[in-house]
């Protein structure tokens, strides 16, 4: 492929699984973030919660000077309080909208136009469960449309040693986002190259059958071969680490099928994020660049 993978896309990066660290809202968030900022090759930044009010005024304020466009994630918001979206009981449900109304919140602080949420678990009821889910979606739509932000549901593994969420496989995520979207039609799916394997789904079928609903994309890897990996489940290593799933021909196929789609293009560049987080002895800069020679090198076999 001639010119540069910037020239028809946003290329950002999950600051929080860079640097996991920061995931829970406290760490070296402004160091952190500000390292990414000053990256010229990242068009896009994915950030989640801030706790400190100071803290989320002063990023906003590198993000700003720097011109990277921030995008939030309230997925560590929901896993790491074990809140479900999609839970039986209504109170336990409100409880996990209530959390991310407060990320949207934090999202419009930090000048974000868009917020990543995921399903809760699997469970027996699944039908009445996307049901469950279809509410608490739109209540966040609702919610979020007061402050000109998007929802995007990333879609996620069903398997035990993963996530096991509800959403799923892509076929079963698109009926569920057109329902949302017969109120909200600026709703859709995020979709991650991570998940493709666990969700034994080809790049072929899950973006082509997600096409009309897609509006975020990820890419990363996966190990799901051996459970004394390291990075075991959904745990997002470098590309191309032993005993792992995705590398440059996995990205290449990925890539080319986001083109055919129209998912890429010159005239209208979206955003596609590399989710990575360093394994254990890994340093996190080598993690980032291995991660821009991977895109590069496939953007160089399309």
């Amino acid at each position: 492929m001639t010119g540069s993978p910037n020239e028809y896309m946003k290329v950002g990066l999950i600051h929080f699984m860079a640097y996991p660290e920061c995931m829970g809202g406290e760490g070296p968030i402004l160091e952190t973030v500000t390292s990414i900022a000053n990256d010229t090759f990242f068009d896009a930044i994915e950030i989640t919660q801030m706790k400190a009010p100071s803290l989320r005024k002063e990023v906003r304020g590198i993000l700003e000077a720097s011109r990277i466009e921030p995008y939030f994630g309230a997925q560590p918001i929901t896993l790491g309080g074990k809140l479900d979206l999609n839970h039986p009981q209504a109170t336990e449900r409100q409880k996990a909208v209530e959390a991310v109304e407060r990320g949207i919140d934090q999202a419009k602080e930090l000048g974000c136009g868009s917020v990543g949420v995921l399903s809760g678990p699997v469970t027996e009821d699944r039908a009445a469960a996307k049901e469950r889910l279809i509410d608490s979606l739109k209540q966040l739509c609702a919610y979020a449309m007061q402050k000109d932000i998007k929802i995007a549901l990333e879609t996620f593994d069903q398997v035990s040693y993963g996530k096991n969420c509800l959403m799923g496989p892509t076929a079963e995520a698109v009926p569920l986002s057109e329902e949302v979207r017969k109120e909200f039609p600026e709703f859709g799916l995020l979709l991650d190259l991570s998940h493709l394997p666990l969700l034994e789904e080809s790049a072929e079928h899950a973006l082509t059958t997600a096409r009309d609903h897609l509006v975020h994309v990820h890419i990363g890897n996966c190990a799901m071969d051996d459970p004394d990996h390291p990075a075991f489940g959904d745990n997002h290593p470098r590309f191309g680490a032993p005993g792992t799933r995705n590398d440059v021909p996995e990205l290449v196929e990925f890539l080319k099928v986001l083109m055919d789609i129209g998912y890429l293009s010159v005239g209208n560049r979206r955003v596609v994020s590399f989710e990575v987080k360093p394994l254990p002895g890994e340093h996190v800069a080598a993690v980032i660049a291995g991660s821009k020679r991977t895109l590069l090198e496939a953007w160089r076999r399309l």
